[in-house]
Formats: structure tokens, sequence, C-alpha cells
């Protein structure tokens, strides 16, 4: 199924346990439902799922927007939704979301180990500006986390690139 088929829906504190489900299918060490509608709890907490035309969940992506400044909390894409452009088009309805006047700057980490989303993150314009030593463990093995970083356009600039 195409990714083009999904919808992507504004997601909120009540869809904290269906963000969190698709988080354990996509990671080792998966958020409780809890941790989610916590993170919701700070302001500027923003979220999105992509929903196949059965109304199933196959991805989601999380950001916070603080004084000029964005940070993608996840982006998970289930295993069998993956490469249909999904985390792409949810990358794009954050950029659009968080900067409505003007220029934000867009921040996330990514574990180094991790080709397929670096190079996704690459593709959407995203750049290297820092490491974390040590950010993440997969199997007990530390590793480090790449912090990656973009300047979002505003909505008015935007709109005229159609």
């Amino acid at each position: 199924m195409s990714g083009e088929r999904h919808r992507l829906i504004p997601a909120g504190r009540p869809a904290a346990a269906v963000i969190a489900d698709v988080h354990a299918d996509c990671f080792a060490d998966p958020w409780s439902a809890d941790s989610v509608a916590a993170l919701f709890a700070v302001p500027g907490t923003l979220a999105w799922l992509a929903v196949d035309p059965d109304g199933r969940p196959d991805a989601t992506l999380m950001v916070r927007v603080l004084a000029g400044q964005a940070d993608i909390l996840t982006l998970a894409v289930r295993p069998g939704a993956r490469r249909q452009g999904l985390a792409v088009r949810l990358l794009g309805a954050a950029e659009w979301a968080v900067s409505p006047a003007g220029p934000v700057e867009i921040f996330l980490e990514v574990a180094e180990s991790n080709a397929a989303a670096i190079a996704l993150y690459r593709a959407a314009g995203f750049a290297e500006s820092g490491r974390r030593r040590n950010y993440y463990t997969q199997a007990g093995t530390p590793i480090d986390a790449l912090v990656m970083c973009k300047t979002a356009a505003g909505q008015a600039r935007s709109i005229h690139k159609r």
C-alpha cells in the first residue's frame, strides 16, 4: 500500500496509547503510554499519526516547539509501512506547523548506526550539527547520537513554492 493513501491526522494526549503502540513496533526501548502523555503536558508539543484507509496507525511524529526552535522528539514508522513516504510526509507536516511566522531551527537526534534514518534526514535538508556520546544503548552497547538540524522556512514563503 502506498503511503499516499494514508491520512495525516493531528494527535494529542488522548492518542498517547496509540503513539506508544507505534513506537513499540519501531524501537527496542519503547516509550510507555504514560511517558507519551507526559510529553503532551509540556506546552508546544505537537504530534501526528499517519493512518491507513482502514484507520490503522502506521507512523507517528512528535515535535516540541519553544522559542524559535523545534525538537523532533520521535519519528516512528512501523516496519511494514516503511519506504512509502510516510516519514517524509510527517516531516513536512511538522515543518509546516512549527514555522507559521518565519524560520525556525528544527533539531533531532538519531543513532549513528541508523543509516536509513540518517539518509532520510539528509535528503530532507538536515545536516549534522553535533554528537551526543553514548546517548542510546543497543543490545547493551552504547551508541552515539548525531544531532541534526535544519532551518524551516515560514509558511508564508512555503505557500509560494508550490
